[in-house]
């Protein structure tokens, strides 16, 4: 699934809320502190191949510090009705028709 488009996150690590994990990867990933808001959305994804994700998403409506790509190939800022025309994972891809369609937000 390379240099398709993802939103920032990962994995929970031991002991962490979402919250928590989200908060520690956009500081590993892009070096901010991020004030984590409500979610948004849950979706679970099961890939063609046999794997399956859950996913959380939250918005983040404020952050301290300058964005640092660490970790991906590039970084974009875009409208929420541009997101439709990028190449994003299968998993993200109902989310971004909604929040285009402003639905979420």
């Amino acid at each position: 699934m390379a240099l398709q488009w993802e939103f920032p996150g990962g994995k929970l690590e031991a002991g962490e809320s979402p919250e928590q994990a989200l908060r520690r990867e956009l500081n590993e990933e892009l070096g901010i502190e991020a004030e984590i808001g409500p979610r948004v959305t849950r979706i679970r994804h099961n890939y063609r191949h046999g794997g399956a994700v859950d996913l959380q998403f939250f918005a983040v409506h404020s952050f301290a510090g300058e964005v640092d790509n660490k970790i991906f190939h590039q970084v974009k800022w875009v409208k929420l009705e541009e997101l439709p025309s990028y190449d994003f994972l299968a998993a993200d891809r109902g989310l971004i028709r909604d929040l285009a369609a402003g639905k979420l937000l």
